[in-house]
């Protein structure tokens, strides 16, 4: 038993209850099954007429199902008008910078009227390179940098989110340093053209459970979940997680014969089996008994797009209102009183906007990969209470396949609050035509580790549409006892549904 399900037992009775998860996979078939759009009050004839029943499968006859969802008109919808303030950062010219006054850059060369940046060396590797405001002369990581807005982390459609995910699996890398902070290992990779990347390394089979003895908080974090959750979270329609590639590295020559990293360099040491292996320094699991090991030498890791420099962009970390105890003993105040989304619903910056189903959606994207270590979030400073979440850190995801973590889907319990397009997102995916765990798999393959072996075995795609059931089950049951269940973000566009849909 969950220790959230052993507070509400303990706890008044909620008006509302979670739908029984049974524990083991022969006993989930019953619960597999798509939620019907002909089922009674599942779904409005607005609803219905979104979804389509997957009819848009027959208009784009010959492509995949991963194809045929991101043509569906629920992930083509109309986009609000960015205004100059909607973007996180701007290339500026000369003649603005100046007038801001940059030191640094009054002293640069006009060209064009361009700002322009240049490496006049090529010392430590790095290429010579010339930067304008042209967008045609900047790397992949400052393009991805400089797409990011008030509402999304990137655009799915952008061209050159390809381009960056080519660029973290194929770059030669030029230095490799610890990064400082969290509970694991994790290292800062450095390429040319001053881009960067977050590094896990594979440190378990990707087959290999959770031991059930473990808790949540003192689990491995694995490098193929980084690389599963940012598909997820983009099947959703959410683009909140930084790109994440998997890549083989030379623990060798990409790591050790290049890093700086003092403390880092003394941890190498050569196993009994002729592996090189490194643990590095860090509060969970940095020690010769838990090794980093290649085979001999080759590694799989995990590359993330580096976030901008908090010193350009900064950030504001907040500490989630359904946070875990982080205790072997203690349960936190939402494990003990069903009515604790009252409370949040008061609470700045819960009270107004979109903070709250943001974080419902954060909360259903944690239950279907099982991630139960969701204690912090992050936003952009710049653009206040009136943004997205950022869905970072989710290694500790898609830890266990046989097991469902109720407690996960407290914040949607609770509150009985969702988004309609998320709502109607999740209900598409459910439907034969498009199938959660068929989309996943397909998006997976494009991940240049797929060609190793499946980045997710088949047992986690099923258990993700096992979760995907639950969810729509507690949305469902929430609409039969509530009425402002849903969050409307689709007012108007399907008033005219010919219009939109194309």
């Amino acid at each position: 038993m969950s220790e959230w399900s052993a507070g509400m037992m303990k706890a008044a009775s909620s008006s509302h209850k979670l739908p029984t998860i049974p524990q083991n996979e022969e006993q989930h078939e019953p619960n597999n099954r798509p939620l019907h759009l002909k089922d009674k009050h599942s779904f409005s004839e607005r609803e219905k007429k979104l979804i389509g029943d997957g009819k848009v499968i027959q208009k784009v006859k010959g492509h995949s199902k991963l194809e045929a969802l991101f043509e569906h008109p629920l992930y083509n919808l109309p986009r609000p008008e960015l205004r100059e303030d909607d973007w996180l950062l701007r290339v500026k010219a000369n003649e603005h910078a100046r007038d801001a006054g940059s030191d640094e850059e009054e002293r640069e060369e006009p060209n064009n009227g361009d700002s322009q940046w240049q490496s006049s060396s090529q010392e430590g590797g790095y290429d010579r390179v010339t930067w304008t405001s042209d967008a045609e002369t900047h790397p992949p990581w400052l393009r991805f940098h400089l797409g990011i807005s008030r509402w999304e982390l990137y655009n799915r459609k952008d061209p050159d989110l390809a381009q960056l995910t080519h660029y973290l699996a194929t770059q030669r890398i030029l230095g490799a340093v610890q990064k400082t902070g969290g509970t694991q290992l994790k290292l800062l990779m450095s390429f040319p053209n001053y881009g960067q990347a977050l590094l896990k390394p594979m440190k378990q089979s990707r087959d290999a459970e959770t031991d059930v003895n473990l808790f949540y908080f003192s689990d491995f974090e694995r490098h193929n979940a980084e690389i599963a959750a940012f598909h997820l979270d983009r099947l959703l329609g959410f683009n909140r997680i930084p790109p994440v590639v998997g890549r083989l590295i030379n623990v060798t020559t990409e790591i050790r014969e290049i890093t700086t990293d003092h403390r880092l360099s003394r941890t190498f040491f050569t196993s009994p089996a002729g592996n090189v292996c490194f643990y590095g320094q860090c509060e969970y699991y940095c020690s010769s008994e838990h090794p980093v090991c290649g085979q001999p030498h080759a590694l799989e890791v995990s590359l993330a797009a580096m976030l901008p420099d908090l010193t350009l962009a900064a950030r504001r970390s907040w500490r989630s209102p359904w946070r875990r105890s982080y205790s072997r003993t203690k349960l936190a105040q939402w494990e003990k009183d069903p009515a604790y989304c009252d409370t949040v619903k008061q609470t700045p910056p819960y009270n107004h906007g979109t903070r709250l189903v943001d974080l419902i959606d954060m909360a259903v994207l944690d239950f279907l990969m099982s991630n139960m270590d969701r204690h912090h979030y992050e936003t952009f400073e710049k653009f206040g209470n009136e943004t997205f979440l950022l869905h970072l850190d989710n290694g500790r995801a898609f830890g266990r396949h046989s097991r469902d973590e109720p407690s996960i889907l407290a914040p949607l319990q609770q509150c009985c609050r969702i988004r309609r397009s998320t709502f109607l997102r999740l209900s598409l995916l459910s439907l034969p035509g498009f199938r959660l765990s068929d989309v996943m798999r397909d998006s997976l393959l494009q991940d240049p580790l797929a060609g190793v072996s499946p980045l997710l075995s088949e047992s986690h795609l099923s258990a993700l549409e096992r979760r995907l059931a639950t969810v729509l089950q507690v949305v469902q049951s929430c609409r039969h006892q509530h009425e402002d269940v849903i969050y409307d973000d689709l007012v108007g566009y399907d008033e005219d549904h010919d219009r939109w849909t194309g």
